[in-house]
């Protein structure tokens, strides 16, 4: 076992591996990485899974073309052409991200688990120890699993998956079982679904997306059970395999139940890795729920180490950790006048079907602490192209302040939502009033995005 002393240590090789730059080359760089190379986003997350919602979401539209005078067969799905289209671009990234950082004059690459030791020191994970000047943490996150025997870890021979395994399935399954009424559970009960397994998807609450405003999350799970075994109320209790499928028993307001897959999808949130990490021994501070507790700096409670992205940020979001590093990469250099990180308006989206997007706050959260707003809700199907579409689903909600006329909030349901709600985005950011943004730009005729400028003429009625 040798030490060595770093100038700089990245831990992580997701949105941390865009702070080594031109403007850090006389320093000497280590950089650490537990799984592959790229991080969640690029490997597990965000971009392998819109591949797969894309198809998908041809799939859906497919089958509900009669609604505009269309008929077509029912897609012959070819699942291995999808994921290897899809898995034959993404896996040749990473190794060629790692030769790159292997190559560099500059930067040593550790490959394993890290985990602190003492002050600014680390285990590497290699059978080295390191310390630092400066250490950057940004290991993310990784799935949460459930505390029921045979549902407590990812067991892809026996088909229980998370997100991190359940792409790289052989075969798509006739049957699945989704546990989890979130973001990652609707996007793969879409993809799944949309390309012909049949879904039983258990959420625990009495909605899916509770976590949006209260008319998206209403209006979303009521076109989830008509579309899928949606079971709301119900958790598993017991899981038990037979050698080719899972039986769970659940509890319910309805009542006991069984449920049976081949294979079981836990889809029910992440959870930082700071505990592997160890970072209590470093004497860095976390929240109740394990982040790692950081200020507007992203700075942590002890000197020179910093840390961004899902393990200490409240939005578990890649382009928020992308902002993050951006910060930290320039406060690693300007450490004597540091820049704080802007999470004034930060946007989100849910790629199901329909899409959800949405920033600021909900309805329901105006509400309950005595906000006045105005609201507006306004129907794709209003609009020309909403007619053209034959949408009867999707929906603009805007929230404004009814003294400064600015937005406090957005939520989008609805096709393309998440590109949609981009001025909206640029509105609240830059704090324009709602009546400027409505009336001084031009809206193209009869384009979709008509269904904005609608909304936003709607707001003149205060509601409190």
């Amino acid at each position: 076992m040798s030490q060595r002393h770093h100038d700089l240590v990245i831990i992580g090789t997701g949105s941390g591996n865009s702070i080594i730059g031109p403007e850090f080359d006389d320093l000497d760089i280590a950089i650490m990485e537990r799984g592959v190379f790229g991080g969640t986003c690029l490997n597990v997350g965000c971009i392998p899974t819109k591949m797969f919602v894309y198809p998908s979401d041809i799939a859906e539209e497919a089958a509900h073309a009669d609604r505009l005078g269309l008929s077509f067969t029912a897609p012959q799905v070819h699942w291995r052409e999808i994921r290897d289209r899809i898995f034959g671009r993404i896996d040749q990234i990473p190794p060629a991200g790692e030769k790159y950082r292997r190559e560099s004059p500059n930067v040593t690459v550790y490959a394993g688990t890290a985990r602190f030791v003492g002050d600014k020191t680390l285990d590497t994970g290699t059978g080295d120890t390191v310390t630092a000047d400066r250490i950057v943490i940004a290991a993310g996150g990784r799935p949460r699993l459930l505390d029921i025997e045979g549902l407590d870890k990812a067991d892809p021979t026996r088909g229980v998956h998370t997100n991190d395994t359940v792409m790289r399935l052989d075969e798509l399954p006739e049957r699945m079982i989704i546990i989890g009424g979130g973001y990652i559970g609707a996007e793969f009960a879409h993809v799944f679904d949309a390309l012909g397994t049949e879904v039983t998807w258990l959420v625990r609450r009495d909605a899916v997306l509770r976590f949006e405003d209260e008319t998206v999350s209403e209006s979303f799970t009521a076109l989830a059970q008509d579309r899928f075994d949606l079971r709301l109320n119900a958790s598993p209790h017991k899981a038990v395999y037979d050698g080719a499928a899972w039986t769970l028993s659940c509890t319910s307001d309805d009542g006991d139940f069984d449920v049976s897959a081949p294979v079981v999808l836990l889809a029910i949130g992440r959870e930082p890795n700071t505990d592997l990490l160890d970072v209590a021994a470093g004497g860095i501070a976390t929240h109740p729920d394990g982040r790692i507790v950081v200020d507007e700096f992203q700075r942590t409670n002890v000197e020179g180490v910093y840390a961004l992205g899902d393990i200490s940020s409240d939005y578990e979001l890649k382009h928020v950790a992308n902002r993050e590093a951006k910060t930290v990469k320039y406060n690693l250099a300007h450490s004597d006048a540091p820049q704080a990180t802007d999470h004034r308006v930060v946007p989100h989206a849910v790629f199901a079907n329909p899409q959800i997007a949405s920033f600021g706050k909900t309805e329901q959260e105006l509400r309950e602490v005595g906000t006045p707003y105005l609201v507006k809700v306004q129907k794709y199907g209003d609009v020309a192209y909403g007619w053209a579409m034959e949408d009867e689903v999707g929906l603009v909600k805007v929230l404004a302040d009814p003294g400064t006329r600015r937005l406090l909030g957005a939520h989008l349901m609805g096709y393309q939502a998440s590109s949609l709600i981009q001025p909206l985005i640029q509105a609240a950011q830059f704090e324009q009033t709602v009546d400027a943004v409505a009336a001084e730009p031009y809206w193209i005729h009869p384009a979709l995005s008509e269904v904005i400028e609608n909304a936003l003429l709607g707001l003149d009625e205060p509601n409190s």
